[in-house]
């Protein structure tokens, strides 16, 4: 299963040719490479998938998914230790 988890955009830079941004998702910001989405601006969220940046979608649409997201992981069981 894939998991793309949604973030605003909030820096773009130029780095060895490749357009990468600072991407916040609820307060972690990491590296994102834009290369699948060169159209991505400041301000824009962007669903990121192993470190790239795969789609733009709306805020609503970001808000929504990061909701769904969270609600999972509030109901995630604790994992066992084999024995």
């Amino acid at each position: 299963m894939c998991l793309g988890v949604p973030g605003q955009v909030m820096e773009i830079r130029q780095v060895d040719g490749l357009s990468m941004a600072t991407v916040d998702f609820g307060g972690t910001r990491r590296d994102v490479c834009l290369a699948y989405v060169p159209e991505a601006k400041v301000g824009d969220f962007v669903v990121v998938h192993v470190g790239f940046a795969i789609s733009i979608v709306s805020e609503a649409e970001a808000r929504e998914t990061r909701e769904l997201l969270e609600e999972i992981a509030a109901h995630e069981l604790p994992v066992r230790s084999a024995s």
